[in-house]
């Protein structure tokens, strides 16, 4: 797969490996590589995608990242490891004015996300039939935190002359109309807890969260997530081996 919004003549080589998926060829379950895959086509910048069967890694990859599994990237040749280094690498390198800054203008967008899925791990690996609805609250207020603050306006939203007052936010994602890293970073997370969770603890996002509901509907309608996700069936595979049996 390849992105070429920009034809400039001096673009990087580079090349993203993420995981493959049940046959060896399609995108595999992987927050990780589909943040990094967010990252590169938000930049606009022209790049391969190579997806690797972690059944029978090839050869060549094992000379090329030995030990390393995806995702990992060649950026003109040179090998990076480790999904944040490689995101701060890419944020820094393609920066303007050829390529957009992604970062986020508030450090809350990043942060409000930031326990929800471990929250979701312990809910969906708990065996015991007595304490699922406590991890179950636990997940809903990760969300309902995740809620407030898709509700809550930003600053630039709040007009100081306007007579009218802005009392819920109209923004499409976390930090405003545009998708940021802390998007990447948490979108990938929300479409796995969406999938499995419903799959095997019969889960569903509270139809009130409404901002919750605007902002998954909004990055739904945006290619560089959609396009991204594994398929659901690759999401319920990962977890089938995961999830414990409620006694």
């Amino acid at each position: 797969m390849e992105n070429r919004q920009h034809n400039a003549t001096k673009e990087p080589e580079i090349e993203l490996f993420v995981k493959a998926g049940l046959d060896g060829e399609n995108i595999g379950n992987c927050p990780f590589c589909q943040r990094l895959f967010m990252v590169l086509w938000l930049k606009g910048v022209k790049f391969n995608v190579t997806t690797v069967d972690m059944t029978r890694k090839p050869e060549e990859l094992k000379d090329l990242a030995p030990g390393t599994n995806p995702p990992f990237l060649l950026f003109n040749r040179e090998l990076k490891t480790d999904f944040i280094k490689i995101e701060e690498f890419l944020e820094q390198t393609l920066g303007p004015p050829m390529y957009p800054h992604l970062s986020p203008k508030y450090k809350e967008s990043f942060d409000v996300g930031s326990d929800i899925f471990a929250k979701f791990s312990a809910y969906i690996k708990n065996a015991r039939k007595e304490a699922n609805i406590n991890f179950e609250k636990a997940l809903l207020r990760e969300f309902h935190r995740l809620d407030v603050y898709l509700n809550t306006p930003l600053p630039e939203e709040i007009d100081q002359d306007s007579v009218e007052d802005i009392t819920v936010s109209k923004r499409k994602f976390l930090d405003g109309d545009h998708l940021t890293l802390a998007d990447c970073n948490l979108l990938p997370k929300l479409h796995i807890i969406k999938i499995a969770a419903k799959k095997y603890r019969d889960f569903e996002i509270p139809a009130d969260m409404t901002g919750v509901w605007r902002y998954l509907n909004n990055a739904y309608a945006c290619d560089e997530f959609s396009h991204t996700c594994p398929a659901d069936e690759e999401i319920e595979h990962t977890y089938a081996s995961v999830v414990r049996k409620m006694t």
